[in-house]
Protein backbone atom coordinates (compact mmCIF):
# COMPACT_ATOMS: atom_id res chain seq x y z
CA UNK A 1 0.00 0.00 0.00
CA UNK A 2 2.90 1.91 0.84
CA UNK A 3 4.88 1.58 -2.48
CA UNK A 4 4.40 5.02 -3.63
CA UNK A 5 5.05 6.77 -0.55
CA UNK A 6 7.82 9.17 -0.99
CA UNK A 7 11.21 7.85 -0.11
CA UNK A 8 12.21 9.96 2.81
CA UNK A 9 9.31 8.76 4.12
CA UNK A 10 9.95 5.01 3.71
CA UNK A 11 13.00 5.51 5.50
CA UNK A 12 11.50 7.32 8.85
CA UNK A 13 8.36 4.97 8.98
CA UNK A 14 10.04 1.20 7.25
CA UNK A 15 9.91 -0.05 10.95
CA UNK A 16 6.22 0.81 11.13
CA UNK A 17 5.52 -0.73 7.74
CA UNK A 18 6.34 -4.12 9.18
CA UNK A 19 4.60 -3.96 12.22
CA UNK A 20 1.57 -6.36 12.51
CA UNK A 21 -1.36 -3.92 12.91
CA UNK A 22 0.39 -2.37 9.29
CA UNK A 23 -0.14 -5.26 7.40
CA UNK A 24 -4.12 -5.91 9.11
CA UNK A 25 -4.94 -1.93 8.21
CA UNK A 26 -3.25 -2.51 4.48
CA UNK A 27 -5.65 -6.09 4.39
CA UNK A 28 -8.08 -3.48 5.43
CA UNK A 29 -8.00 -0.92 3.34
CA UNK A 30 -7.18 -3.33 0.31
CA UNK A 31 -10.81 -5.18 1.02
CA UNK A 32 -12.74 -2.07 1.22
CA UNK A 33 -11.10 -0.58 -2.24
CA UNK A 34 -12.08 -3.55 -3.85
CA UNK A 35 -15.41 -4.15 -2.51
CA UNK A 36 -16.64 -0.05 -1.90
CA UNK A 37 -16.16 3.35 -3.53
CA UNK A 38 -13.71 4.41 -1.08
CA UNK A 39 -11.75 8.27 -0.82
CA UNK A 40 -9.27 9.40 -1.83
CA UNK A 41 -8.07 7.55 -4.75
CA UNK A 42 -5.98 5.05 -4.23
CA UNK A 43 -2.78 6.74 -5.78
CA UNK A 44 -3.56 9.77 -2.78
CA UNK A 45 -3.74 7.71 0.02
CA UNK A 46 -0.32 8.98 0.94
CA UNK A 47 -0.76 12.76 -0.81
CA UNK A 48 0.42 14.57 2.54
CA UNK A 49 3.89 12.86 2.55
CA UNK A 50 4.46 12.80 -1.47
CA UNK A 51 4.20 16.29 -1.50
CA UNK A 52 6.15 17.41 1.83
CA UNK A 53 8.80 15.50 1.61
CA UNK A 54 10.30 14.60 5.98
CA UNK A 55 13.14 17.03 4.98
CA UNK A 56 10.62 19.56 3.86
CA UNK A 57 8.43 19.97 6.49
CA UNK A 58 8.15 23.31 8.73
CA UNK A 59 4.71 23.23 9.32
CA UNK A 60 1.99 20.35 10.62
CA UNK A 61 -1.82 20.67 10.48
CA UNK A 62 -3.52 17.81 12.13
CA UNK A 63 -7.10 16.80 10.55
CA UNK A 64 -9.55 14.28 11.18
CA UNK A 65 -10.86 12.46 8.08
CA UNK A 66 -10.72 12.63 4.56
CA UNK A 67 -13.70 14.20 3.29
CA UNK A 68 -16.47 11.37 1.86
CA UNK A 69 -18.32 12.98 -1.14
CA UNK A 70 -17.65 12.04 -4.58
CA UNK A 71 -14.16 13.95 -5.86
CA UNK A 72 -13.50 16.23 -2.27
CA UNK A 73 -10.94 14.40 -1.04
CA UNK A 74 -7.41 14.51 -2.05
CA UNK A 75 -5.37 12.94 0.53
CA UNK A 76 -4.31 16.25 2.18
CA UNK A 77 -6.50 17.45 4.96
CA UNK A 78 -9.05 20.08 4.44
CA UNK A 79 -8.20 20.12 1.14
CA UNK A 80 -10.59 19.37 -1.93
CA UNK A 81 -10.00 19.09 -5.71
CA UNK A 82 -9.99 21.94 -7.74
CA UNK A 83 -13.23 23.25 -9.49
CA UNK A 84 -15.14 21.54 -5.94
CA UNK A 85 -17.16 23.52 -3.87
CA UNK A 86 -15.77 24.43 -0.36
CA UNK A 87 -17.08 22.46 2.61
CA UNK A 88 -17.92 24.69 5.40
CA UNK A 89 -14.73 24.33 7.22
CA UNK A 90 -12.64 25.28 4.30
CA UNK A 91 -14.68 28.47 4.07
CA UNK A 92 -14.06 29.11 7.57
CA UNK A 93 -9.76 28.66 7.13
CA UNK A 94 -9.90 31.00 4.08
CA UNK A 95 -11.99 33.45 5.48
CA UNK A 96 -9.67 33.47 8.79
CA UNK A 97 -6.49 33.33 5.91
CA UNK A 98 -8.30 36.50 4.48
CA UNK A 99 -9.12 38.76 7.38
CA UNK A 100 -5.30 37.41 8.82
CA UNK A 101 -2.74 38.21 5.81
CA UNK A 102 -5.16 41.11 4.05
CA UNK A 103 -4.98 38.62 1.22
CA UNK A 104 -8.03 38.04 -1.45
CA UNK A 105 -9.78 34.74 -0.58
CA UNK A 106 -8.76 31.97 -2.78
CA UNK A 107 -10.36 30.37 -5.80
CA UNK A 108 -9.06 27.16 -5.51
CA UNK A 109 -9.65 24.53 -2.38
CA UNK A 110 -6.57 22.40 -3.30
CA UNK A 111 -3.94 22.91 -0.28
CA UNK A 112 -1.44 21.54 -2.79
CA UNK A 113 0.08 24.75 -2.89
CA UNK A 114 0.93 24.42 0.99
CA UNK A 115 1.91 21.17 0.63
CA UNK A 116 4.66 21.63 -2.02
CA UNK A 117 6.56 24.31 0.48
CA UNK A 118 6.90 22.37 3.73
CA UNK A 119 3.46 22.43 4.98
CA UNK A 120 1.90 18.40 6.35
CA UNK A 121 -1.35 18.35 6.11
CA UNK A 122 -1.87 15.12 7.72
CA UNK A 123 -5.23 13.56 8.76
CA UNK A 124 -5.83 10.87 11.36
CA UNK A 125 -7.38 8.74 9.32
CA UNK A 126 -6.17 8.71 5.81
CA UNK A 127 -8.93 6.80 3.85
CA UNK A 128 -12.96 6.37 4.23
CA UNK A 129 -15.96 4.43 2.52
CA UNK A 130 -18.13 7.47 0.46
CA UNK A 131 -21.11 8.97 2.57
CA UNK A 132 -20.32 7.06 5.82
CA UNK A 133 -17.84 9.05 7.40
CA UNK A 134 -15.23 7.73 10.09
CA UNK A 135 -15.83 4.26 8.46
CA UNK A 136 -12.22 3.60 8.28
CA UNK A 137 -11.92 5.24 12.23
CA UNK A 138 -9.86 2.27 14.43
CA UNK A 139 -8.40 0.36 12.17
CA UNK A 140 -5.07 1.07 12.68
CA UNK A 141 -4.37 4.43 10.70
CA UNK A 142 -4.42 6.44 13.75
CA UNK A 143 -1.57 4.29 15.55
CA UNK A 144 0.41 5.28 12.29
CA UNK A 145 -0.02 8.47 12.32
CA UNK A 146 0.60 8.60 15.87
CA UNK A 147 4.19 7.21 14.72
CA UNK A 148 4.14 10.23 11.95
CA UNK A 149 3.80 12.64 14.55
CA UNK A 150 6.35 11.11 17.32
CA UNK A 151 9.18 10.93 14.41
CA UNK A 152 8.46 14.53 13.41
CA UNK A 153 8.25 15.52 17.13
CA UNK A 154 11.78 13.31 17.75
CA UNK A 155 13.97 13.85 14.94
CA UNK A 156 13.15 17.17 13.79
CA UNK A 157 13.18 21.01 15.75
CA UNK A 158 11.21 24.15 15.66
CA UNK A 159 8.35 22.48 12.99
CA UNK A 160 5.43 24.46 13.51
CA UNK A 161 2.13 22.11 14.67
CA UNK A 162 -1.08 23.95 14.10
CA UNK A 163 -3.75 22.31 15.89
CA UNK A 164 -7.33 22.83 15.55
CA UNK A 165 -9.90 21.86 17.57
CA UNK A 166 -9.96 19.28 20.60
CA UNK A 167 -9.18 15.92 18.55
CA UNK A 168 -6.57 17.44 17.31
CA UNK A 169 -4.90 19.20 20.26
CA UNK A 170 -5.45 15.43 21.78
CA UNK A 171 -3.48 13.72 18.28
CA UNK A 172 -1.03 16.49 19.12
CA UNK A 173 -0.35 15.49 23.13
CA UNK A 174 2.99 14.31 23.06
CA UNK A 175 4.55 16.39 20.66
CA UNK A 176 7.55 17.67 22.13
CA UNK A 177 7.55 21.48 23.32
CA UNK A 178 10.44 22.08 24.29
CA UNK A 179 11.77 21.51 20.29
CA UNK A 180 8.49 22.81 18.84
CA UNK A 181 6.21 25.31 18.26
CA UNK A 182 2.72 24.55 19.18
CA UNK A 183 -0.64 26.75 17.98
CA UNK A 184 -3.27 25.70 19.35
CA UNK A 185 -7.20 27.11 18.60
CA UNK A 186 -10.82 25.99 17.93
CA UNK A 187 -12.26 24.07 14.79
CA UNK A 188 -12.63 25.77 12.03
CA UNK A 189 -16.02 23.82 11.30
CA UNK A 190 -19.51 26.18 11.68
CA UNK A 191 -20.31 24.31 15.15
CA UNK A 192 -17.24 25.99 16.58
CA UNK A 193 -16.20 29.10 14.97
CA UNK A 194 -19.94 30.34 15.17
CA UNK A 195 -19.42 30.36 18.74
CA UNK A 196 -16.26 32.56 18.43
CA UNK A 197 -13.68 29.25 19.19
CA UNK A 198 -11.64 29.69 15.56
CA UNK A 199 -11.85 33.32 13.84
CA UNK A 200 -8.70 35.69 14.90
CA UNK A 201 -6.40 33.62 16.05
CA UNK A 202 -3.74 34.32 13.37
CA UNK A 203 -1.94 31.55 12.80
CA UNK A 204 -0.85 32.05 9.50
CA UNK A 205 0.39 35.74 9.83
CA UNK A 206 2.05 33.75 13.61
CA UNK A 207 3.45 30.72 11.58
CA UNK A 208 5.16 33.09 8.84
CA UNK A 209 6.48 35.33 12.05
CA UNK A 210 8.01 32.15 13.49
CA UNK A 211 9.46 30.78 10.27
CA UNK A 212 10.92 34.33 9.69
CA UNK A 213 12.91 34.72 12.93
CA UNK A 214 13.88 31.15 12.16
CA UNK A 215 15.47 32.58 8.88
CA UNK A 216 13.41 29.89 6.83
CA UNK A 217 11.19 30.81 4.17
CA UNK A 218 7.71 32.32 4.29
CA UNK A 219 4.68 30.12 3.30
CA UNK A 220 2.83 31.77 0.63
CA UNK A 221 -0.49 30.76 2.03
Amino acid sequence: MHSEIHPSWKTVLAEEFLKPYYKDLTHFVENEYNQHVCYPKRNEIFSAFNHCSFEKIKVVIIGQDPYHGPNQANGLCFSVNDGIPFPPSLQNIFKELEKDLQILYPSSGNLERWADQGVLLLNATLTVRQSAAGSHQKKGWETFTDAVIQKISNQKENVIFLLWGGFAKKKGAKIDRKKHIVLETGHPSPLSANRGLWFGNSHFSKTNQYLKEMGKKEIIW
